[in-house]
């Protein structure tokens, strides 16, 4: 099986990270079964030179080859749709995992455009590889959404708007799957900032992908922490 995370900067972490993807990769090399994890990019965001340009994993015995993702500090649904046709038919992954949105409301797109722009990716997925399948985190808001009612709104619509979307864009060939929020997810302990995970953050947000997979496909087993 071949994976290609997907996100923002939740997804792809600053210097000294770990990352969620890194716990997913934990996870998946204790099933012990064939993988491999794809993708153009490898680095982590450096704050100081605002770019992704980083290999200061917390872990540095992160091997290389299990870097790979497409996720970028600051962008989002509107940002990658257009990449992802050209990245599925170079990098040949089967399942997708993608964290996004959050960005796109907070900066860019209302939850109708964001929709819009997440069905144009999933459409494009599709195109490069008509049997691909995707596995989908809700928006999980930050801290903002308590200061911001119409931001938090606007998290609530989009995750209605994408629960409906994914049921009625799933099929057999092309399976869909909405994760559940992962459970227990609390961003005054689960954050160091408000919105990018810690240890314990990078943890839940690795398990929701493995459990919804593990429960919905058969893929795996529950996510045990490593």
């Amino acid at each position: 099986m071949r994976y290609l995370f997907v996100g923002d900067s939740m997804t792809i972490g600053a210097s000294g990270d770990y990352t969620w993807r890194y716990r997913m990769w934990r996870h998946l090399v204790a099933q012990g079964e064939p993988f491999a994890v794809v993708g153009p990019r490898d680095a982590l965001y450096d704050r100081a030179a605002d770019a992704a340009v980083s290999a200061d994993y917390a872990d540095p015995a992160f091997p290389p080859h299990a870097r790979r993702h497409l996720a970028g500090w600051g962008e989002g649904w509107l940002h990658l749709a257009p990449l992802i046709r050209d990245v599925v038919r170079e990098h040949r992954p089967d399942v997708l995992l993608v964290s996004l949105g959050l960005i796109d409301l907070g900066f860019y797109t209302d939850a109708r455009q964001t929709l819009a722009n997440a069905e144009h990716f999933i459409a494009q997925a599709r195109a490069a590889a008509p049997g691909i399948r995707m596995v989908m985190l809700p928006v999980i808001p930050n801290t903002r959404a308590d200061l911001d009612a119409d931001f938090a709104g606007q998290c609530a619509e989009l995750n209605t708007l994408m629960a409906k979307a994914v049921a009625d864009l799933d099929s057999p060939s092309s399976p869909l799957l909405l994760a559940s929020r992962p459970d227990g997810y609390d961003i005054l302990l689960d954050t160091y900032d408000g919105t990018h995970p810690n240890a314990a953050g990078e943890h839940k947000l690795a398990a929701a992908f493995a459990d919804a997979m593990h429960q919905a496909w058969g893929l795996g087993s529950p996510y045990a922490g490593h």
